[in-house]
């Protein structure tokens, strides 16, 4: 249970005064907040959303001495109101100092009031915009009118918020205050000595100090108050990924040696050796599966670094004991080429090897559940369908999963949990800056594998404007007519399926009158399983010479005849998709040819991603310039990779941090697994103020 001294800030926002469902629905989409939510938006939202402005009222000039355009607080007398004729026109007020005169701009307004706070003959100060016109001087809507005895309650330096539509800046302000004021002492989590070392503020202190920055200073990462919190939600993190790391290590794992033979004999049927970087991470991985302990392991490797090979040795070793192992991937497509792919590499090898995916029903499905519950398939390759409950292994020993961040850590934990404490080995073609892999794999181990198998070429990467498309057509005519094959991947439109289906089917269109319809195939994610299974076949088998396609093709496709990969509005694509992208080319012997079309002009970002792409091959520098463009949220490509949203933290001004936080939450879980002493005590406060509640059941189930 959370501790109850928390209970206040999960309320909903509309549990404050002035906010209602209305508002509480807009707050719920401003901050993201999950449908699956039950009571939308809560106080602690609040709290975490940041300021990111100021808007200084110390100016206090006279009113002739007022710049247009700057905020000014006044202090004047009330002279006139004026009405207006007819609703559409502004209410006027007329106030004045000894140096000139101002008018008080307020459309839609409730006379009785103005004129209640603002009565004939009494002085006020008010503060707003500037704005002249011609020789007048208006402030439209004050943001603040006062007696001037009452001058001294107006914040001299207010924060601004993002806000969204239908939510102004002032309830915003109001309802920010709301939860502030509600946020409880808490017990400090921090080390006393390191907290000391830092200089930074107490939790609660630090909370208010980020609301109400004295300057522009306190809205930059390096605040201290911000740094605090950031520290905070690191450690958090950190500490919550350290945990499932632990329970899941202290359920022993086996020790998984097989003989070699499958092994061996696959390595010999190889038409080439295995790269340095391969051997490495095998021994890494051989390492892990021979030890008692639970292997949790990721393999990051670059597009074409060979990492299915890998996988499937390290399989063969879980076969060789007569144990099974399984082979989980993100689609379906993927799934049917790996099928294929092992297949063809264990022709010759005594392994059963079959597919599961959510295609599968019915008697066929039965058949196969029952020969894998026999263990008379050795290893089973598949998509989420391998986590339905009715998929039981004989004995499952060897857990792959492809892709992983298209899957969270729960997801993996639980594929895991189908065998006996079964080894898990991730593996990821995006490659992750260090900072961030901190992040989202801290309960792992992490293998690079660098290098290409020998024999492929560096691929040629050109980027044209797209208004010389009749050229690229031309070129890409004249090079399949000479038997290549291209991929010709559409635009991103705004996150809009619809409207990326319309320019593929639209582009489809096009390349088919030009390059003859039997010529050219159709791949979207809004097709039917067998309708892309087939267009996908087609390709591979070259009866399609061009594949128009969204990026349902990014990740893991394998056509080693395909040479050219065209991508329209390339600037419209990150930089990690970009490479994920020219990395379906060029991966048999001959040259690859990647084309970034973009549309005129340029902006810089887009500027810096071209030239990255035709800079290096390189995805762990991609990866590093990737996220210094883009920041973390649209690392890969989408909200949803599997990324933690840090409310508070910024992975790239706070890379120092996140390392502090990791050897922090080893240090705090080996001397307090159980996080029982006082300091532990606090720390259950904070996984639960930065609701890391998996880890606290984790600690309740001992």
């Amino acid at each position: 249970m959370r501790t109850v001294i928390l209970f206040t800030l999960f309320k909903p926002a509309t549990a404050l005064k002035g906010v209602g469902p209305r508002m509480g629905k807009l707050m719920e989409k401003l901050f993201g907040v999950p449908a699956s939510t039950s009571i939308g938006a809560r106080l602690v939202d609040l709290c975490w959303h940041l300021p990111t402005g100021l808007i200084d009222r110390r100016f206090r000039p006279d009113v002739a001495d007022a710049p247009d355009g700057a905020v000014a607080t006044l202090t004047v007398t009330v002279d006139e109101h004026w009405p207006p004729a007819n609703r559409r026109l502004p209410y006027k007020v007329i106030c004045s100092d000894d140096t000139g005169s101002v008018s008080l701009i307020f459309f839609n307004a409730k006379e009785d009031y103005l004129h209640q706070i603002l009565p004939l003959g009494s002085k006020r100060v008010v503060s707003g915009k500037i704005g002249r016109y011609g020789q007048k001087i208006q402030m439209a809507h004050p943001d603040h009118m006062v007696d001037p005895e009452k001058a001294d309650e107006m914040p001299q330096v207010e924060a601004t918020y993002p806000l969204t539509a239908g939510l102004t800046a002032k309830p915003m302000h109001k309802s920010v205050r709301g939860a502030l004021a509600l946020a409880p002492d808490l017990a400090e989590w921090q080390d006393a000595a390191w907290l000391a070392k830092q200089k930074w503020p107490a939790w609660r202190e630090a909370l208010y100090a980020v609301h109400e920055p004295e300057s522009l200073a306190g809205l930059e990462p390096d605040d201290p108050a911000r740094r605090r919190l950031a520290y905070d939600e690191l450690l958090a993190n950190q500490l919550a990924l350290a945990m499932i790391r632990a329970a899941s290590r202290k359920r022993s794992g086996r020790s998984i040696a097989g003989d070699g033979r499958l092994r061996d004999a696959l390595v010999a049927t190889l038409p080439y050796e295995l790269t340095p970087g391969q051997t490495d991470v095998l021994d890494d991985i051989r390492g892990d599966m021979v030890a008692p302990l639970r292997m949790l392991r990721l393999l990051q490797g670059d597009v074409g670094s060979g990492k299915t090979i890998v996988a499937l040795i390290a399989m063969l070793s879980a076969v060789e004991t007569g144990a099974q192992a399984a082979f989980m991937v993100p689609t379906e497509i993927l799934a049917r080429q790996h099928l294929a792919t092992l297949s063809a590499l264990c022709r010759d090898l005594p392994v059963r090897i079959s597919i599961l995916t959510g295609r599968s029903k019915g008697r066929p499905r039965q058949a196969l559940l029952d020969d894998l519950g026999d263990g008379q398939i050795d290893i089973l390759i598949g998509t989420h369908a391998l986590f339905t409950e009715d998929v039981i292994f004989k004995d499952l020993a060897l857990t792959v999963i492809d892709e992983q961040h298209r899957f969270g850590v729960h997801q993996r934990l639980t594929l895991g949990d189908k065998g006996q404490a079964a080894d898990i080995l991730v593996m990821t073609a995006t490659p992750i800056p260090r900072t961030l892999s901190l992040t989202v794999y801290g309960d792992m181990d992490i293998s690079l594998l660098h290098g290409k198998p020998a024999g492929r070429k560096p691929i040629d990467t050109r980027a044209m404007a797209l208004s010389r498309l009749d050229q690229v057509v031309a070129g890409v005519q004249r090079a399949i007519n000479s038997g290549a094959r291209a991929f010709w991947v559409c635009p991103l439109v705004e996150e809009n399926e619809q409207l990326d289906l319309a320019a593929a089917e639209d582009r489809h269109g096009t390349l088919s009158r030009i390059f003859g319809a039997e010529q050219v195939g159709l791949v979207h994610g809004r097709m039917k399983a067998k309708e892309k299974d087939a267009a996908m076949a087609a390709f591979v088998a070259g009866e399609t010479r061009v594949l128009v396609a969204t990026t349902v093709i990014e990740v893991g496709v394998d056509v080693p005849e395909a040479t050219i990969m065209a991508i329209e509005h390339a600037e419209r694509f990150g930089l990690a998709q970009l490479h994920q992208l020219r990395g379906r080319v060029g991966r048999g012997g001959a040259q690859g040819h990647c084309l970034l079309l973009y549309a005129e002009p340029l902006g810089e970002t887009a500027q810096a991603r071209i030239a990255i792409m035709r800079d290096t091959e390189d995805g762990f520098r991609i990866a590093e310039e990737d996220l210094r463009l883009r920041g973390t949220g649209e690392l890969l490509g989408t909200r949803q990779s599997g990324f933690p949203a840090f409310r508070l933290a910024d992975p790239i001004a706070h890379q120092d941090l996140m390392e502090v936080a990791r050897d922090d939450a080893r240090l705090i879980l080996d001397r307090d697994p159980q996080l029982e002493n006082e300091r532990g005590q606090a720390l259950r406060a904070l996984l639960y103020l930065f609701e890391r509640d998996a880890a606290m059941k984790l600690l309740r189930s001992g």
